[in-house]
């Protein structure tokens, strides 16, 4: 297994934007996507887009610009709102073609200013032990950028690492014919403010798309490139197909049912993070009421019950 590289360019207390990239047609799952967005779909109990959100949140990013499409933008509007409810800002934009994940850095060019910033996809999935941890040391970078790989059986559906005899990265190919190591480069992405510039000076790929490979390795041939490789015992799980997403949603219900915990739960993950107070949360609770994920937010977080809390309806 490739050493884990360490973090460079630290900064603590430095504030960090988040971007949600939530475009795309949705190609692949037809005709479930034709009348809605993938990132809007189920996973077991809760919105696809809550993991991604969930994962922001985790590293301590309150400040986050969803990109959408324009169809799809009031959607999300209706569903997430702008955030406050969570103690976060949620801002919105559009990317009107999907012409690759990069463009997302161009889109939010006034968003991010001269911040750092976080880009997660919105159809990715993480978890693991330790995993806050290591989000909020990533969110401390304020040079260079931060990337994680994950290994996987299928490397030649990704950009993928390539290492060195000291294992160190020194490439990363994307979607390779003959993968040069197991290890993907997953949809979660750190970076300086210096990634506008980046993704601005790219060409489109073969394929017609600004590749966020490209942004990865403009930083790596500036010795500016961090990575922190997820070892076993993680899961990163892309919602891309039918097949994955079925299979993201046993995970899910396996882990929550064993374990007795929800993954991707904004509002306990709001509260945990000093985001909002007890009663905010069962305020959330309540409003959610009378469904299982209400019933875990008052249970199993420990909230006392408080009837003048709940509405009217209930």
């Amino acid at each position: 297994m490739p050493k884990l590289q360490h973090f460079r360019g630290l900064r603590a207390n430095r504030k960090m934007k988040g971007i949600i990239l939530a475009g795309g047609r949705g190609s692949r799952l037809y005709p479930i996507t034709k009348a809605t967005c993938k990132q809007l779909l189920p996973i077991y109990d809760k919105p696809m887009i809550y993991y991604p959100l969930s994962i922001l949140m985790m590293a301590e990013i309150r400040d986050i610009l969803l990109i959408t499409t324009p169809e799809d933008q009031e959607r999300f509007q209706k569903l997430l709102g702008d955030g406050s409810q969570w103690g976060i800002s949620i801002q919105y934009d559009v990317q009107k073609q999907p012409v690759g994940i990069a463009d997302s850095f161009c889109i939010a060019e006034k968003f991010i200013g001269f911040e750092p910033v976080a880009l997660i996809l919105g159809d990715n999935i993480f978890y693991g032990h330790n995993l806050s941890s290591i989000l909020q040391r990533a969110k401390q970078l304020h040079q260079g950028a931060m990337i994680f790989g994950y290994e996987v059986q299928d490397p030649q559906r990704y950009g993928v690492l390539a290492f060195d005899e000291e294992q160190k990265v020194v490439d990363i190919i994307e979607k390779p014919v003959d993968p040069p190591s197991r290890y993907a480069v997953t949809g979660l992405y750190f970076y300086d403010a210096d990634v506008i510039e980046i993704a601005k000076e790219l060409t489109p790929s073969a394929r017609g798309e600004y590749e966020i490979t490209d942004v990865n390795v403009a930083y790596l041939k500036k010795s500016a490139l961090n990575c922190h490789l997820f070892e076993r015992g993680f899961a990163w799980l892309d919602t891309g197909t039918p097949d994955a997403m079925q299979k993201a949603a046993n995970y899910v219900q396996t882990i929550q049912e064993r374990q007795g915990i929800k993954i991707g739960c904004v509002e306990e993950i709001a509260h945990q993070m000093g985001f909002i107070d007890e009663e905010q949360l069962e305020r959330l609770a309540y409003n959610l009421a009378p469904s299982e994920y209400s019933n875990y937010l008052l249970g199993t977080t420990g909230i006392t019950h408080s009837p003048a809390l709940r509405p009217k309806s209930i």
